[in-house]
């Protein structure tokens, strides 16, 4: 009896053990079929093999881009729906021109190839770039709003000037007024729980919890997944975008003792918003299976004027053109001549960004990144501070921004061309979440933002290489550690 039970032993463990090599197998074939960053296949292997059993679970919670069946099926039937529209938008040749500058054009010359569409002429910007500046012109757009306002934001805290917004939505619903409003299940999570919530909706504001945070969805889509998008659109000829959310940066993780959150905003109007809102009408398709009727270019207030403000607007994540903000960058940065100033408060870039940063500045462009030097992740802070030695090795200048948490997301080439929106430089914004960024070809955006960029240089300290160098050992270790998570980030 006790040689039958120890021989029913033997063969379970060599079972599961067998079984278990088998999975190990099976994943690492998956992972490397993936055609990933070999960053990101040699991280998670490395977690597979460290960490038994819990490694494996991870890589299929976190580990591949899951949208989930459902959406996925969704941004399919929509992919028809966007070509007959961005077909319907060639019958308006007026709106469009291939009149760039030598700088950009490499960028917009990727954005016909990806997306059909040539550079967008005739939209009017402006930069806004105090809260205060902020919360007035998108409240008093509300307020003179006739017929449909949508918004996507990824935060929504309550408290000081966003109470103002939230009552200004409520005085336009009752007023006739359609209104629309996607949150991120995770970055408004406080929000979605509280009363001015509820009380919204009962106004009669639509309000639709975007990528639910639920472990029983894990198997069905992944968990981390993030609406990251910052949009306003106001009766289909008024928008907005930038890094900003709806938070008073007085009120706001005041408890992280990172200050206040510096953000930007552009405000558009003319043909761009045709393209704002149907990125809009499919992101609020792809999550409530609703169909939005796409805005028309006879919607436009005012006709466009001839090469003002060229534009183009690239949206990213799941369902979206694999990779575009990641070609968008990297086209750019091999396009500047003489300077490329980033914003960013996560630096975390991918091996083909880093090589095209450094590249740049060892060919005699001037490469200035302003970071924040508090940041509210801890992880990322770390994980960036790995590839400052690359970058001041290659003659980066590396500004940290004091006192408040720069928020501020922009990449600003030669003072002509701008890309300004929602992207970070870290893995997180340009493999995963839903983004967008603006592409502006004009010299008097270039000016302004190039004049707040300077503001923000006098306001930041210069990393001296040689001290850095001189850093103590451990913060060596740290840095290395979580390289090590930098693809994963």
């Amino acid at each position: 009896m006790d040689i039958s039970l120890t021989s029913f032993y033997t063969w379970l463990n060599s079972f599961i053990l067998f079984g278990y090599w088998i999975l190990v197998v099976a994943t690492t074939l998956r992972i490397v079929t993936k055609r990933r960053p070999t960053t990101f296949v040699v991280a998670w292997m490395l977690i597979i093999y460290i960490l038994p059993v819990i490694g494996i679970i991870l890589y299929f919670l976190l580990g591949e881009t899951h949208l989930g069946q459902r959406r996925v099926k969704r941004a399919q039937e929509m992919r028809p729906i966007i070509q007959t529209f961005i077909q319907q938008l060639h019958d308006f040749p007026s709106i469009f021109t291939q009149q760039f500058s030598n700088v950009a054009k490499p960028l917009f010359q990727l954005c016909k190839h990806q997306t059909g569409l040539d550079g967008i002429s005739g939209n009017h910007i402006d930069l806004i770039h105090t809260p205060d500046q902020i919360f007035d012109h998108l409240i008093n757009d509300i307020n003179q709003a006739k017929s449909n306002i949508e918004m996507v934001f990824y935060i929504w805290f309550k408290g000081g000037r966003a109470n103002e917004v939230e009552d200004a939505l409520i005085r336009a619903a009752k007023r006739g007024v359609t209104c629309r409003l996607m949150l991120d299940s995770a970055g408004s999570r406080q929000f979605l729980k509280t009363d001015e919530n509820h009380k919204m909706k009962e106004a009669g504001i639509q309000i639709i919890e975007c990528l639910q945070v639920n472990l029983l969805r894990f198997m069905f889509r992944r968990l981390d997944l993030r609406q990251h998008r910052k949009v306003a659109i106001i009766d289909n000829h008024i928008a907005y975008t930038g890094s900003m959310n709806i938070v008073d940066p007085r009120f706001f993780k005041q408890n992280k003792n990172v200050g206040e959150w510096v953000d930007i905003m552009i405000r558009m109007n003319g043909p761009i918003t045709t393209l704002m809102g149907a990125i809009y009408a499919s992101d609020w398709e792809l999550e409530t299976g609703k169909n939005l009727s796409l805005p028309k270019v006879t919607d436009f207030a005012e006709p466009p004027v001839e090469q003002q403000h060229i534009m183009q607007i690239i949206p990213s994540g799941p369902g979206y053109t694999e990779n575009m903000i990641h070609q968008a960058l990297l086209t750019a940065i091999y396009s500047a001549r003489n300077e490329i100033i980033f914003t960013t408060p996560y630096l975390v870039p991918s091996d083909d960004l880093l090589h095209a940063i450094c590249t740049a500045a060892q060919r005699g462009v001037k490469v200035k990144i302003i970071i924040p030097e508090k940041n509210d992740s801890m992880m990322v802070k770390w994980a960036s501070r790995a590839f400052f030695s690359d970058l001041l090795e290659s003659g980066v200048e590396l500004y940290q921004f004091k006192n408040n948490l720069l928020h501020t997301k922009s990449v600003l080439i030669d003072k002509q061309l701008s890309l300004v929106g929602t992207v970070n430089l870290d893995m997180r914004s340009l493999w995963l979440n839903f983004e967008l960024t603006a592409v502006i070809d004009d010299t008097e955006f270039a000016n302004a933002l190039n004049d707040l960029l300077q503001s923000y240089l006098k306001n930041s300290d210069l990393i001296d290489f040689s001290v850095w160098q001189k850093r103590p050992f451990w913060q060596h270790i740290i840095e290395r550690l979580f390289y090590f998570f930098a693809p994963l980030l």
